[in-house]
């Protein structure tokens, strides 16, 4: 090893660059063969440097975000949802309702892609730079309450306050008692206006005093969903059984 390479090997080692660091020499040499500038050689040594590091953040917050990552885009067939909707998906995709601490909200029946398609949304929003956190609802009021019994609730609101948006996956499943009426309400509160949540539901609000039990926390809490929202009515036929028999049809369907 040269002195000069020994010195250049220590200075990207000091400035973080290890895609640099492992590919300089390679590049150098295509560049000679290829008889490209100095800038041609340096943009690309830089190119690979910026998306081994964008590959690496995008992994660790789909890690983060507790998202199932085979509920994907790519596995989602898009052409089943009507024009309008299909165009509402779009503008979510995009991401500007992030910016205005806008809240989407998905109703529509068992089965008919609800969680699939929030799913495939939050990680095309995390490969654009966006965080976001997945859970269930029944699992999501259980953590609250506990962190509340632990007097951590606070602490734990915090934790959710860092992402963009928060997923709460089934709402209307929920069987709540009161503590854990007050802790969903407590989190809807602190989130209005400050973040995003995407909710799905097979209720629509009319159904959503089975949840929150109290008519005026009913309203209130609906109030500041709706406030700022998009609204996606998915009352489809059944996405899973469709998908069930194209796959026992080899995809022929």
């Amino acid at each position: 090893m040269s002195k000069l390479r020994g010195e250049l090997m220590a200075c990207l080692k000091d400035l973080k660059l290890p895609t640099v660091r492992q590919h300089f020499e390679e590049e150098a040499l295509r560049a000679q063969e290829e008889s490209l500038s100095y800038e041609h050689y340096l943009f690309e040594l830089m190119q690979r440097e910026h998306e081994a590091r964008s590959n690496k953040r995008i992994g660790k917050s789909l890690r983060e975000s507790k998202l199932p990552l085979e509920k994907s885009l790519d596995a989602f067939d898009l052409k089943v949802l009507p024009p309008k909707l299909r165009q509402q998906v779009h503008v979510v995709l995009g991401g500007d309702f992030l910016n205005k601490q806008e809240n989407v909200l998905a109703f529509g029946n068992p089965g008919s892609g609800k969680t699939h398609l929030m799913c495939a949304i939050g990680q095309e929003l995390i490969k654009e730079g966006w965080s976001v956190y997945f859970t269930s609802g029944s699992l999501f009021v259980q953590e609250l309450l506990l962190a509340k019994q632990d007097l951590r609730l606070t602490r734990k609101l915090k934790h959710l306050s860092k992402f963009d948006a928060v997923i709460v996956d089934d709402i209307g499943y929920v069987q709540q008692n009161q503590e854990e009426m007050e802790v969903l309400f407590t989190f809807l509160s602190e989130r209005y206006e400050r973040g995003s949540v995407i909710i799905t539901s097979n209720l629509p609000f009319s159904q959503w005093e089975k949840i929150f039990k109290n008519p005026m926390m009913t309203a209130a809490a609906i109030d500041r969903l709706v406030h700022h929202s998009i609204i996606l009515e998915l009352n489809l036929p059944s996405y899973r059984m469709a998908q069930a028999k194209l796959s026992k049809s080899g995809g022929t369907q």
